[in-house]
């Protein structure tokens, strides 16, 4: 199991969950009651699941595919650690796994 950290937008809440490897990170996000929309349901079509991974988790991740990256250009507020949380499934040698709320987003779908 991995302890996924989750910290709000302004850093004043955090939340922890346990997940096993394998499972999809904005699937975790959604059952933890993050603010993750993930409207376009995990297809890439969106940035609403945007995350800012933590610098030591990020090199830890698989890298994003060059389409990941091309959507996170679009992403609001992202920063070089931002990866789409629809991407990222719990490799099953993290220990621990944290990660940001942005404070903002853009829904590319209605685009």
């Amino acid at each position: 199991m991995t302890l996924v950290r989750f910290i709000s937008a302004d850093g004043q809440q955090v939340q922890e969950v346990e997940a096993p490897a394998g499972d999809n990170l904005l699937d975790i996000a959604q059952a933890a009651g993050q603010p993750l929309e993930g409207t376009c349901e995990g297809q890439m079509a969106c940035s609403t699941c945007h995350v800012i991974v933590s610098a030591e988790d990020f090199a830890r991740l698989r890298p994003a595919s060059e389409a990941e990256e091309d959507m996170l250009d679009l992403a609001a507020a992202a920063t070089r650690t931002s990866r789409l949380a629809c991407q990222i499934d719990i490799p099953g040698d993290m220990e621990t796994l944290t990660v940001r709320i942005p404070g903002e987003y853009h829904n590319l779908q209605g685009i």
